[in-house]
């Protein structure tokens, strides 16, 4: 095996360069290269110790005539929102704090490896025919999905296209697709056992959509665990993981049950705007009223007093995500399957 030596000519190193530095045919470097299978694991250890000897940079876009992948991915926000064109979707997504760690933990898993995500919105009929149509024409490997609207019909329309997809969270109907989600269930027990662990009896929530499977989970689960602890009857608000709905269902609460101890929120979102109402009607947390959220986003750390919340490993589920597209990627003909987290309570200073 040669030595590694310099490029043949000019400062652009060659694959005739990695192969005459790693002793190989150039036919040998490019199957190394394209990932192709049957190659001894010494020789691809020569070639890439050529490759990096030599500096040589492989051609992506002659890559991927040989490889069919372009290596990237498309990170789809998608959702069953208005089909007037004016439609503010975008702008919620950004303001939400739960999509930088979703786009965050893909990206982090995403760059070690090249792959590069691409950011597409599924707000209309139009825009995710257009995702379909960028999807099978190859501009990306494939899709991880999160869906905003139990409706959404794109989950099963990607499934039907036969294109490689995650979702993120459970479908609300089954779907021959994989997803990751958390136990939401569970971590709803959590806030329920630890709200009555301080002492509180008059006890509320403020779900999510319920159209939602999460947010039905969530209420299930706090209700549920609340009927252990000997409360047969809690009441609910419902919300819309947003500010202003949070605001709302916790006047609501307030008119309604005036006596309220304590209150368990679907989302950090909706739990700030619920602490800035209980603050307006002078309420002090957590000495009248306990609040407990859930995600442990930078929202909880945001409230004032910081909030108790329920931490949702978003940034891992999307990692996870990632991983199992480029698996899917990988063997197309790959069994979809499920991976669901565990929650877990963060107590800080509002419960």
């Amino acid at each position: 095996m040669s030595e590694g030596l310099p490029p043949s000519s000019g400062s652009s190193p060659t694959l005739e360069d990695v192969a005459r530095a790693a002793g190989v045919s150039r036919a040998t470097v490019s199957r190394v290269i394209n990932g192709i299978r049957n190659v001894d694991p010494a020789i691809q250890e020569a070639v890439r110790q050529a490759i990096a000897a030599t500096g040589y940079v492989p051609n992506q876009a002659a890559r991927s005539l040989v490889t069919r992948r372009t290596g990237s991915i498309a990170l789809v926000v998608s959702g069953a929102g208005g089909e007037t064109g004016e439609d503010p979707f975008p702008g919620q997504v950004f303001a939400d704090p739960f999509f930088g760690r979703v786009a965050g933990g893909i990206v982090g898993f995403l760059r070690p490896r090249g792959v590069h995500p691409i950011l597409m919105f599924a707000e209309t009929d139009e825009t995710r025919a257009q995702v379909l149509t960028y999807l099978r024409q190859g501009n990306a490997d494939g899709a991880v999905l999160v869906s905003t609207n139990a409706d959404d019909p794109l989950p099963r329309m990607l499934v039907d296209a036969g294109l490689p997809a995650v979702l993120f969270a459970r479908p609300p109907e089954p779907l021959p697709i994989s997803y990751v989600d958390v136990q939401h269930r569970a971590g709803a027990k959590l806030a329920a056992d630890h709200l009555v662990a301080r002492g509180c009896r008059r006890i509320a929530t403020i779900s999510g959509p319920l159209a939602v499977p999460a947010s039905q989970d969530r209420l299930a689960g706090f209700r549920d665990a609340m009927a252990v602890h000997g409360h047969p009857y809690i009441p609910c608000v419902e919300g819309r993981f947003t500010y202003p709905s949070g605001e709302a269902a916790m006047e609501r609460l307030l008119a309604e049950q005036p006596d309220l101890d304590g209150v368990f929120v679907a989302n950090d979102v909706m739990a700030q705007a619920a602490l800035m109402v209980l603050r307006h009607h002078d309420r002090r947390v957590p000495e009248d009223i306990a609040v407990v959220g859930f995600d442990d986003s930078s929202a909880a750390l945001a409230c004032r007093p910081p909030l108790t919340t329920i931490r949702h490993p978003v940034e891992d589920m999307a990692a996870e995500m990632a991983r199992l597209l480029l698996a899917h990627i990988e063997e197309p003909d790959r069994q979809p399957t499920s991976v669901i987290f565990e929650p877990s309570l963060v107590v800080r200073e509002s419960a």
